[in-house]
C-alpha cells in the first residue's frame, strides 16, 4: 500500500492496465475522509477492480455525452443563459450606440453567429475526450475518485484543452469569416489591445469565441459530474450507483 500511496511508478500506467491496483482506490478514498465518512470502508472494499474501473469510465462517459449532446444541438449555446457567448466586452459597450445608428442587425447577427459556431465546434470534442479517457493513468483515476466535485472535468481540461482549441478554432473562423462586423472588430480591437484599452485575449474574435466555447463545454461537464457525485443513487447506471455511492 505504501508503494501505491507514494505512486512510485516508473511511468504512468493506462487505467485499463492497472485494474488490480485500481481496486485499492476506493479504500484510499475512505482513508482520506474523516468523521462519518469512515463508516463506509466495508462497502468501498467490496468493490472489485473491474467495477471500480467500469464505474469511473461510465460516469465520465456520461458527462461527456450529455455535455456534447446538449451544447452541440441548435440553440445549445445561444438559448442557454449559463453558457451563451456574449459579444466581446469592447462590442458590448458599443452595442447601444450601434443600435442608435441602425447597426443593431449586425450586432445581433454576430452574436447569433458566434454561438452557432460554438455549437458546431462542440462536435469536434467527443473523439478527443474519448481518447483522453482511454489514456487515463492510475494516478489520474486516483485523483478523480478522491478529488473534488469536478475533478474529472479538471482532468479533461488539462488533458484536452490545447487539442480542443486547435479543433474548435477553424470551425469558429469559418463562421465569423462571413461577417463584415467580425473583420472590423479584429481590426479595431487589435489596435485597442496595443494601447492597453482591452485585454489582448479579447482582441481576436475567433480566439475569443473559441475560448468561450471551451469554457461553456467544461462548465456543462462539471455540472453533470457534480450531479453524479451528489446523487449517485439517482443515476440510471448500476455501476455508477455502486462506485460513486460508496465514496
Amino acid at each position: 500500500m505504501s508503494w501505491l500511496m507514494n505512486q512510485r511508478l516508473s511511468r504512468p500506467l493506462p487505467i485499463l492496465a492497472a485494474l488490480p491496483i485500481l481496486a485499492a482506490l476506493p479504500i484510499l478514498a475512505a482513508l482520506l475522509c474523516t468523521g462519518s465518512a469512515l463508516a463506509a470502508p466495508a462497502a468501498l472494499a467490496a468493490l472489485s477492480s473491474q467495477d471500480a474501473a467500469d464505474g469511473l469510465h461510465a460516469a465520465l462517459s456520461k458527462g461527456i455525452d450529455t455535455a456534447v449532446a446538449q451544447l452541440g444541438r441548435p440553440g445549445g449555446f445561444l438559448n442557454d443563459p449559463k453558457v451563451a457567448i456574449p459579444l466581446p466586452p469592447a462590442l458590448e459597450k458599443a452595442d447601444r450606440a450601434m443600435r442608435m445608428i441602425g447597426m443593431s442587425g449586425e450586432a445581433d447577427n454576430l452574436h447569433a453567429t458566434m454561438n452557432h459556431a460554438a455549437e458546431n465546434a462542440v462536435a469536434q470534442a467527443k473523439p478527443v475526450f474519448k481518447q483522453a479517457l482511454h489514456n487515463m493513468t492510475l494516478s489520474d483515476a486516483k485523483a478523480i475518485l478522491t478529488g473534488g466535485d469536478a475533478a474529472g472535468t479538471e482532468y479533461f481540461r488539462r488533458a484536452t484543452g490545447a487539442q480542443l482549441t486547435q479543433r474548435f478554432h477553424p470551425v469558429v473562423a469559418a463562421a465569423t469569416a462571413r461577417l463584415r462586423l467580425a473583420e472590423e472588430y479584429d481590426r479595431v480591437a487589435g489596435k485597442a489591445a496595443q494601447l492597453g484599452l482591452i485585454n489582448s485575449k479579447d482582441a481576436n474574435l475567433d480566439d475569443y469565441v473559441t475560448a468561450k466555447a471551451l469554457d461553456g463545454l467544461f462548465s456543462r461537464m462539471a455540472d453533470e459530474e457534480r450531479a453524479i457525485r451528489r446523487n449517485p443513487l439517482g443515476q440510471a447506471s448500476s455501476l455508477i450507483r455502486k462506485v460513486f455511492g460508496s465514496l
